[in-house]
């Protein structure tokens, strides 16, 4: 496949039914030409394993002796330990490679140009989840925004994007809602690798970075994660599974309001309630609505930390049936439509601070503009048509839009 001025691509595809190979494994096998030599940084965190449960900075120090002089760590850290919104990991160092670990979740999100002196190359090898708010995309934005003006190359290993290629949903990110949850105009599900996005952003963007992505083999648009052959990897504190992911598109809205998302659980994302929710009443309202792909139950739980820590919360879990019919976002509003009918006074968006944003209502930046917002706080309930034009995406302008970026058929 061709690729867009200042960038290359590494891809062939295979039809088999065997493990997708990722960007990591073709890099060790046939490594970009300008990594041979070159004084490497590398952005990882510890689900950026090969098929070998072998950490990403590990297989690089291995395969490119004396080149790795940098760890980069997105948020949550390198293990994964720390919490969300905010909760910064410090910089430290790798005592056994004898690196230091920048965080870019910390007083910065993005590489300083002392962090990135003394390097050639900046290698990002990180587990996107297919959702435009995981903050994982924007820590690569920014890593492609300051090497392009020091001139560094950035080498992107491709990995699978979890919900396949082919689903898009919600709005893309209005101008004036734009933060570290979406930085650029990015639907909720966007259905691009995170190799496509760093294509995307240096073409749209006109970055200036020359960007080479060390593409798949074997992975195919229609492809969700268990179809990948691949052992799913949390790459963060609240994304146990492959199923919470799917759902992940839909119930992180919830971070904007007053509900519990199921953090302090063993099911976040996968759960949801409050103290003054009554399961019955709920599950009874959501019949009239619309849950594709999904069964829901009654539940009551106790999250041990964050929102409605060490209370008893009323609400329901939800159980996937079918994968590939799930539209996680209508879904949640949905579930937000029946919730704010039911119990007007007690349901309430959260208030700033959210990512690093103090004004601004977090479920706007969230959702990518305040339509949704407005709609739910008018008394009137929605209907089925206004919650599929809530979660519509434009697909023909997105498609258009992200056509030579591709490198999936």
């Amino acid at each position: 496949m061709s690729s867009s001025r200042g960038e290359r691509s590494f891809c062939s595809m295979s039809d088999g039914g065997e493990m997708v190979e990722i960007g990591l494994e073709r890099c060790v096998v046939d490594p970009p030409q300008l990594l041979r030599g070159a004084r490497l940084g590398l952005v990882m965190n510890h689900a950026s394993l090969d098929r070998d449960f072998r950490f990403a900075c590990d297989v690089l120090a291995e395969r490119f002796p004396g080149q790795l002089l940098a760890l980069f760590t997105p948020q949550h850290g390198f293990w994964g330990e720390a919490q969300a919104n905010m909760i910064e990991t410090p910089h430290a160092s790798h005592t056994r490679l004898g690196v230091p670990m920048w965080s870019l979740y910390s007083d910065t999100r993005r590489p300083t140009p002392d962090m990135l002196r003394d390097l050639d190359c900046l290698i990002v090898d990180l587990q996107d989840v297919g959702t435009r708010v995981y903050t994982f995309v924007w820590t690569m934005l920014y890593c492609l925004e300051e090497c392009g003006k020091l001139g560094i190359p950035v080498v992107v290993l491709d990995r699978p994007n979890p919900l396949g290629g082919e689903v898009v949903e919600g709005p893309v990110v209005d101008t004036a809602f734009r933060s570290f949850v979406g930085a650029a105009a990015v639907p909720l599900r966007h259905g691009m690798t995170i190799g496509e996005l760093a294509r995307l952003f240096n073409q749209e963007l006109a970055l200036g970075c020359r960007v080479e992505v060390v593409a798949m083999a074997g992975w195919r648009r229609s492809m969700l994660w268990p179809q990948t052959g691949r052992v799913w990897a949390p790459p963060s504190p609240n994304m146990p599974r492959f199923e919470t992911a799917a759902l992940y598109s839909g119930m992180v809205l919830l971070e904007g309001t007053n509900l519990s998302e199921g953090r302090g659980t063993t099911r976040p994302f996968e759960l949801f309630g409050a103290p003054f929710i009554d399961p019955d009443r709920l599950l009874a309202r959501l019949r009239s609505y619309p849950l594709s792909g999904i069964r829901v139950t009654a539940s009551t739980f106790r999250p041990t930390f964050d929102k409605w820590q060490g209370a008893v919360c009323g609400g329901a879990t939800l159980h996937i049936v079918d994968t590939r019919s799930v539209r996680a976002l209508e879904t949640t509003i949905s579930l937000l439509a029946a919730v704010r009918s039911l119990w007007p006074s007690d349901f309430a968006w959260r208030s700033p601070p959210y990512e690093y944003e103090h004004e601004r209502m977090p479920v706007d930046l969230l959702f990518g503009d305040s339509r949704l917002r407005e709609r739910l706080s008018n008394p009137a309930e929605l209907d089925r048509a206004e919650i599929a034009e809530l979660a519509r995406a434009d697909e023909a302008d997105w498609h258009r839009r992200t056509r030579s970026a591709l490198l999936y058929s």
